[in-house]
């Protein structure tokens, strides 16, 4: 048996991705702000919970659209990084 339902397709029951994405909406935006020092968990990281959470569940319509807002929500961060280093350069 597979000790982390998030690595096994099909596992997840409604409630407990409504669970997940619910913390990574609360928790995602301040870990990627940061402090001085940079984000404490980065882009990459958020990424592959989310595509975890799409990978180990037969997610809703409703589930679905959180979790692309999330994806999308990544996509600017990363973006506006982008940007950022390129300004500072």
């Amino acid at each position: 048996m597979n000790p982390n339902p998030l690595r096994t397709p099909g596992v997840l029951h409604s409630s407990l991705v409504d669970q997940e994405i619910a913390h990574i909406q609360r928790v995602m935006p301040q870990s990627l702000n940061g402090d001085l020092a940079g984000p404490i968990l980065s882009a990459p990281y958020w990424r592959r919970r989310l595509v975890q959470l799409l990978d180990a569940s037969d997610a809703s319509k409703g589930q679905l659209r959180e979790i692309d807002s999330l994806l999308v929500q990544l996509d600017e961060f990363e973006r506006r990084k982008e940007e950022e280093a390129e300004r500072d350069g």
